[in-house]
């Protein structure tokens, strides 16, 4: 049951910022994950911050330098329907896609995307698993079908994200307003590994908004792809998923930045398999040999040895589709 809670619809990004630098303040953009995670009571919430009437942080634009401009607040279907993005982009568009159901598309934004909580079972309920300030993380000898095999401990959850795995490919950067003002976090940084502060999953600091994603020019010969794999098609998150974004010239692998989603607890970026692919021709060989390099370093749980071989084949599938 969720508590009683103050509502404020914020007039200006100055208002939104000071009203949620407050404790127990919570900030409402599309509300798709917000309201579950209230009505869960994994956050407590005594005020919600809405920004929805900010059209300053809705849009997305072309850069003189050809890179994107995306406000926080643009839904996920506007997103994947962009035909900028969808020319050039098509990675992004690919993942933006992805997302849940047509409904889920329209109102989830693009910032709230990335700042989802995680969807593990035992964070999800009333257990005080070690995420919620409990002393341990039942995914470890419970049932870990769905959990990490990159980057895990002492807490196994996955990030949900798929537009973050496109980002990390793209090399996004991320914008966040403040307290202080302005600053640009580039997101492969945005992102804090359960390593170092396990009740976090970003940066984010109290009264912090993302505000805009910035995307870098792609050139004219980058190629790009995602690759999502689920137990339903529709309305489900990944189980494992790869972005890919790959420079070709005369046949050859100039540049390449590839990352994994539903694997680990951020998007986790398989530079082994870049490695291995740099200054190669991109054919079957290669992509197999990728494949394999892609799962260094994974580590399965009781029961989830099985996105090894998933990892394996989405990264193989992913690369041919780009020859």
């Amino acid at each position: 049951m969720m508590n009683n809670f103050a509502y404020v619809k914020a007039g200006s990004l100055a208002e939104a910022v000071k009203a949620l630098s407050t404790k127990g303040a919570w900030l409402h953009a599309g509300g798709t994950d917000l309201l579950g995670c209230a009505r869960s009571e994994i956050i407590q919430v005594e005020k919600v911050v809405s920004i929805s009437g900010l059209k300053q942080l809705k849009g997305i634009s072309v850069q003189p330098d050809g890179g994107l401009k995306i406000g926080a607040m643009t839904p996920l279907a506007d997103v994947a329907a962009h035909p900028a993005i969808g020319a050039k982009y098509g990675v992004l568009a690919q993942a933006a896609a992805s997302v849940g159901s047509p409904q889920i598309r329209q109102q989830g934004t693009i910032g709230g995307n990335l700042c989802q909580k995680p969807r593990c079972w035992y964070f999800r309920t009333d257990i005080q698993c070690l995420k919620k300030g409990g002393t341990k993380c039942y995914a470890i000898s419970g049932e870990n079908q769905y959990h990490a095999i990159f980057g895990g401990g002492p807490c196994f959850f996955v990030h949900p994200s798929d537009v973050a795995v496109a980002l990390t490919a793209l090399d996004a950067r991320i914008v966040i307003t403040g307290r202080s003002g302005n600053k640009t976090v580039q997101i492969e940084n945005f992102f804090v590994s359960p390593r170092k502060i396990v009740a976090r999953e970003n940066v984010l600091l109290p009264g912090e908004i993302i505000t805009e994603i910035r995307v870098p020019p792609v050139s004219g010969s980058a190629k790009s792809s995602y690759r999502k794999i689920t137990t339903r098609k529709s309305w489900d998150f990944a189980l494992a998923s790869v972005a890919a974004v790959l420079q070709i010239e005369n046949d050859t692998v100039r540049a390449v930045r590839m990352a994994l989603g539903g694997v680990g607890p951020y998007p986790w970026r398989i530079e082994a398999a870049e490695k291995l692919l740099a200054g190669k021709k991109l054919d079957a060989a290669a992509a197999a040999a990728a494949a394999e390099a892609a799962v260094t370093g994974a580590f399965a749980l009781r029961d989830n040895a099985y996105k090894i071989e998933m990892v394996k084949g989405a990264v193989e599938e992913s690369l041919m589709s780009l020859i």
